[in-house]
């Protein structure tokens, strides 16, 4: 059963973190019914679904915006986040206090009850969701998660790959972009390689059940989750190579996740609905369908 909310505005939900959360257009079955896939995902009255995006480095709202009214005007609650780049790139302790107050965020507006769906971007919404999973796992009443979808992530660290992201942040119409780029990836790369070490070392003076969380592509691989997880992604990715998803994504079938792949024809990094539309909306409807379906089944009898 599908539910209708009249509450459309957007509002910034803390003074330090840029959370945007929107409710449904009241017209969402009408506007849903024009776009590239009619239908409305399956909801419940009390519970509706909710998509936590969470975007790629120096991503702006403005882009975030266009992937969350897919799911707008289709009926759900959507939750909008990208973690400052300074935190992503150097600034990294503060991450585990931005996962906490997310989750916070979802206890305080009552959405605990909800079915929640992570859409992350690239390694730094990878990296970010790290941190949101890691405060539920240690929170008392953890958030029910029933499905996620990774969008051209997660990958391995590589100096070039990190180097044409930190060009697309700074924009080509820095001066000695190419320069300043290459030495900051580079210098990340080593700064990282020594927060690794130290965090393994603290590792055996921390109590048990101490958790690191440095790089997504190693540790989500191992995270003890279940839930379906959907990888869209391109062989043109110059950023994230194609292979790297794919090793993860088969490493998590084998651990027993549901696991769905959607390789894009010709799609820059982070821009598959861009270039085609048509079936990325197909696929991620598919999959969150599938994904709710199976939830209200299990928990609600329906």
């Amino acid at each position: 059963m599908s539910v209708t909310y009249s509450r459309v505005d957007e509002y910034p939900m803390d003074d330090t973190l840029e959370y945007f959360i929107k409710f449904p257009s009241p017209n969402f079955k009408t506007e849903a019914q024009g776009a590239e896939s009619d239908y409305v995902f399956v909801c419940n009255e009390t519970n509706v679904p909710i998509v936590l995006l969470l975007g790629w480095a120096g991503c702006q709202d403005k882009y975030l915006m266009k992937y969350s009214k897919i799911y707008e005007d289709r009926g759900l609650i959507t939750i909008r986040y990208t973690a400052p780049v300074e935190n992503l790139f150097w600034k990294r302790t503060a991450m585990v206090q931005i996962g906490e107050k997310i989750l916070k965020l979802i206890y305080d507006m009552n959405f605990d009850s909800h079915p929640l769906i992570f859409h992350v971007f690239s390694n730094g919404g990878a990296f970010l969701y790290q941190h949101i999973a890691l405060a539920n796992r240690r929170s008392k009443r953890p958030v029910q998660i029933c499905g996620m979808i990774f969008d051209s992530a997660p990958g391995d660290r590589r100096v070039l790959g990190l180097y044409r992201a930190i060009s697309a942040i700074l924009g080509k119409e820095r001066r000695c972009n190419t320069l300043v780029s290459a030495a900051m990836a580079v210098s990340l790369l080593v700064l990282w390689a020594f927060e690794d070490s130290f965090n393994y070392l603290r590792n055996f003076i921390r109590p048990v059940g101490y958790e690191v969380q440095t790089n997504p592509s190693h540790n989500l691989k191992y995270e003890s989750n279940e839930w379906p997880q959907l990888y869209l992604y391109s062989k043109t990715d110059l950023l994230i190579p194609y292979t790297d998803i794919e090793k993860f994504a088969a490493y998590r079938q084998q651990s027993g996740v549901d696991v769905r792949m959607v390789c894009f024809d010709r799609s820059e990094h982070v821009k598959h609905y861009i270039r085609h539309p048509q079936q990325y909306i197909y696929s991620v409807g598919k999959f969150i369908n599938d994904c709710l379906t199976n939830y209200y089944n299990k928990y609600h009898g329906n």
